[in-house]
């Protein structure tokens, strides 16, 4: 694919010919889409305008809106991107049959992608924009949730717990690991094992300690 030459630009982009750097369209496009990442990542997405991308991209204006439509159109691919490898990723990690190592797995699955994908975190952590097409950070962990509930169902019926609660406990605990792992990213210093574990300890055990009816004190 060509790119848009100067005789396509609006006037408003700084960057000149000579800046340009030919690609293909397959190429122009991914460096495109890391252009966006890093910079929704840093500012968020209204802070963001097509012609910052184009100028760090060293393109004209109209070559984004070729490969995308729009500003909105590159950040909904970037955070479809994000959403569907960390969903893989913690796919292709709940594998245990033991609940305790399964809530293990999944937190490990979720700061191994902080840890190595912060910048997608973040942006997956802001709010889409209205006009996005793509889904957001609370949907992502509803489809988590959604693959914890079943095994943690069964160990509901084994301890006498009413199993239809099960849906609720996922979203519990999968919530929690995403917003300690939300803090972790911000602290230096934690350990991620450590964390984990603590984290892991908190849920595990209150899960071995629960009433089987609880009632709120402040109703009794």
């Amino acid at each position: 694919m060509a790119i848009a030459h100067d005789s396509h630009d609006d006037g408003e982009s700084s960057a000149t010919s000579n800046d340009r750097v030919r690609m293909t369209g397959h190429a122009r496009r991914a460096q495109l889409i890391e252009v966006g990442r890093a910079l929704f990542a840093e500012k968020g997405f209204e802070s963001v305008t097509v012609e910052e991308i184009a100028q760090t991209a060293k393109v004209s204006k109209p070559v984004v809106y070729e490969h995308f439509g729009s500003k909105d159109g590159l950040y909904a691919v970037v955070v479809d991107r994000e959403m569907n490898y960390l969903l893989n990723s913690i796919t292709q990690t709940l594998t245990a049959a033991h609940p305790r190592v399964l809530l293990e797995q999944a937190a490990f699955a979720l700061f191994d992608y902080i840890e190595t994908h912060n910048d997608g975190f973040r942006i997956l952590l802001r709010d889409s924009p209205v006009s996005a097409a793509s889904g957001n950070f609370a949907s992502l962990l509803s489809d988590v949730a959604s693959q914890v509930e079943a095994r943690l169902a069964v160990e509901f019926s084994s301890r006498g717990f009413p199993k239809e609660m099960a849906p609720m406990y996922a979203h519990m605990f999968v919530g929690m690991v995403a917003l300690t792992g939300q803090w972790w990213l911000d602290v230096s210093g934690a350990k991620k094992d450590e964390v984990i574990a603590h984290l892991v300890n908190l849920v595990w055990n209150g899960v071995v300690g629960l009433e089987r009816e609880p009632k709120l004190v402040t109703r009794r």
